[in-house]
């Protein structure tokens, strides 16, 4: 693995930004800032060996500063939402930001860790970006340090490896929020792409997408992945779940999910015949289809558009801290976080 260093931009505080390459024998590219440990490009082979870039994003660090659809991000410390905005830890409740009706999504959308500057450094083992998290920083209690490793293989795969520490409990719930389309970043709609999903189960949602508690089977309903079927063949179905986030958006319980990695989905393009397998270790993923993507101009002048990217965020499972028969995303003294995840390029 090869890792390039070139400068991105400049960020609002005046320190220079940068933007790494990692690279393998095979061509694969893998473009990384360490503003807010963005991923911005995916260069991968199709079946004819052509490299194209799979993943949504923008060519300037400014874009990166709105990003309102979360192109790439690192989210932390929390991914996904919180009910009510707050949460209680050892009796004392704490309040975040109200940011997606009377709900938190992905801790803050200005100042979250996909909007921060990361340490950065280069070893031979990848790109390893660090962040620390003050005590009461965004509202979330315990000084936190975050590290993430990016790494990439010559089996054309892409790893994350997340490690945190803090030193009171708090909710540490990291993702990537990483749009692909393996027909390339360009190519528009992705309802055509084939998705398995090894979850025969997921957390159905009330408005305003936070879980219900309940975990329920996949059997007889269109959220059913454990069989290969294009993403568009029932997205569009008369189907509470999928009106009250106007497609999938929702997370999937990971089938025998135990701490070690294993695959999780598979997702095949007919057009280009990439295929791209995610395996973690963590025990749900949001399969979220990009419905709600707004339209702007990203890299290379590319319309973006819903439906034009899907993400695999994988995750504990969305406002766990309110339903103690949900995995818990808690951690500091003597519990530290730990979760590796890869999407791997066939």
């Amino acid at each position: 693995m090869e890792i390039v260093k070139e400068k991105f931009g400049t960020a609002k505080s005046g320190e220079d930004v940068f933007l790494y390459t990692l690279k393998n024998k095979n061509g694969m590219e893998a473009k990384i800032t360490n503003f807010g440990a963005n991923l911005v490009s995916l260069l991968v082979p199709d079946k004819n060996g052509k490299l194209d870039d799979v993943v949504l994003g923008y060519d300037n660090l400014e874009d990166y500063y709105r990003n309102g659809s979360f192109f790439g991000a690192t989210i932390g410390p929390s991914a996904n939402r919180i009910g009510d905005a707050s949460f209680t830890i050892d009796g004392k409740t704490y309040h975040i930001a109200v940011n997606d009706g009377p709900n938190n999504l992905h801790s803050e959308m200005e100042l979250g860790y996909h909007k921060q500057l990361w340490d950065a450094e280069v070893s031979e083992d990848g790109l390893t970006l660090t962040i620390e998290g003050k005590d009461g920083e965004l509202g979330f209690p315990g000084n936190k340090k975050i590290t993430m490793v990016y790494s990439l293989s010559d089996d054309n795969a892409l790893k994350l490896s997340y490690r945190a520490s803090a030193d009171a409990n708090t909710i540490i719930n990291l993702t990537n929020h990483t749009y692909f389309n393996l027909s390339g970043h360009k190519a528009g709609n992705i309802e055509d792409h084939v998705l398995k999903l090894n979850a025969g189960h997921f957390t159905p949602v009330v408005p305003g997408a936070i879980p219900t508690g309940e975990i329920q089977s996949v059997t007889g309903t269109p959220m059913d992945f454990t069989k290969a079927k294009p993403i568009g063949q029932d997205i569009n179905a008369d189907y509470e779940q999928l009106k009250l986030t106007k497609g999938y958006d929702h997370n999937f319980v990971i089938d025998g999910a135990d701490g070690t990695l294993r695959e999780i989905a598979e997702v095949t393009d007919p057009k280009s015949g990439r295929r791209l397998k995610a395996f973690t270790t963590l025990p749900g993923v949001q399969f979220y289809a990009g419905n709600c993507i707004a339209e702007e101009i990203g890299k290379e002048g590319a319309h973006y558009a819903p439906r034009m990217g899907f993400c695999l965020e994988t995750q504990y499972y969305p406002d766990n801290i309110h339903h103690a028969n949900f995995p818990q995303a808690v951690f500091g003294p003597g519990k530290d976080y730990q979760s590796e995840t890869v999407y791997q390029f066939i």
